[in-house]
């Protein structure tokens, strides 16, 4: 993020009530400040996760206003941010209007622009947050989209709000590699929702949200990977979907669930064995870590695949060799 210091990524959690909302910006808690509307209850419990390209924000906030002044907006950061209003009611002042989002709404907002959102009630949002340099080439006319109301019955918005509900915890998302997949995801579902890259995205017959979909299921499966508990029901929890969804998605490309998974673990269990940095580790090791729980059947399906066996792939007996 191009205003974010290096820091951890780690995930933060902040709850402040009254006049103690507003030193959350200060002590660089909050990407914006907020300040207690007068007479109303005013509190915010948020969850932020900084990372490489991305920012991710989820939480409540109550009788406050979300300010970025003109003075922030001239401090050169054009970064570009996505905000779902979960539930309750936000009212958006810029480019001299109003917006009202309502359950469900999002809107577009540009870190080089001022803005306002005053929420007088409970209000529970997801936030994304992207440089503008990954964003605007997937999309047409970015500026003509900041600041636009975004109905909630537009495709892939309930996704985003979902992914994010998923990442902003997972540990997963400590890896780098995990971070740079997840980023570029999110970037792309984005540019879905703000109807930009038309012929990527096919919105109007569905398809490129069905891809978007899948993709993302696909990065939760890469994530998840080692875990002997990936199954279709704890990818369709995270995802917010159901499990036959899943499998209509996979079966649209001649394959299930578990051949994906099973795929995706024997490579990772050829990329490490033919790595030199792991030659210390068993053969068992490798197995267990990418997610098998039989040695005997990693190493049936690991010669059906490759054509040898894993101690062959080494040329060189090995710690727990297949039979």
């Amino acid at each position: 993020m191009s205003a974010a210091p290096a820091q951890s990524t780690l995930p933060q959690r902040m709850r402040a009530e009254g006049s103690d909302v507003h030193a959350l910006y200060a002590q660089g808690l909050t990407w914006v400040s907020l300040d207690p509307i007068p007479g109303f209850p005013c509190g915010a419990d948020i969850t932020t996760r900084r990372l490489p390209g991305l920012g991710l924000q989820s939480g409540s906030v109550w009788g406050n206003r979300h300010q970025h002044t003109s003075t922030d907006a001239m401090k050169g950061n054009d970064d570009i941010s996505l905000h779902v209003n979960i539930s309750g009611l936000s009212v958006v002042t810029g480019r001299s209007r109003d917006v009202v989002l309502r359950d469900g709404d999002a809107i577009l907002f540009s870190y080089a622009e001022p803005r306002m959102v005053a929420r007088p009630g409970l209000v529970h949002h997801r936030i994304v947050r992207l440089p503008r340099s990954s964003l605007a080439p997937l999309t047409r006319n970015l500026d003509d989209a900041l600041l636009q109301p975004i109905p909630r019955c537009t495709p892939a918005l309930t996704l985003i709000a979902n992914y994010v509900g998923a990442l902003i915890d997972d540990p997963a998302l400590e890896r780098s590699d995990v971070q740079r997949i997840i980023a570029d995801q999110l970037c792309e579902l984005v540019a879905v929702t703000v109807g930009a890259r038309r012929e990527a995205t096919a919105v109007n017959d569905g398809r490129g949200v069905r891809a978007a979909r899948l993709n993302a299921i696909k990065t939760d499966i890469e994530a998840h990977l080692g875990n002997c508990d990936l199954t279709p029901a704890a990818v369709a929890k995270r995802q917010g979907i159901s499990e036959s969804y899943i499998r209509k998605l996979f079966e649209s490309e001649d394959t299930s669930f578990s051949e994906f998974v099973l795929g995706r673990r024997l490579f990772q269990a050829y990329r490490l064995l033919s790595d030199r940095r792991q030659a210390e580790r068993s053969i068992a090791s490798i197995a267990f870590g990418v997610g098998f729980g039989d040695l005997s059947y990693f190493c049936r399906t690991f010669k059906r695949a490759y054509g040898q066996r894993p101690s062959e792939l080494r040329g060189r007996d090995n710690r727990s060799k297949c039979p």
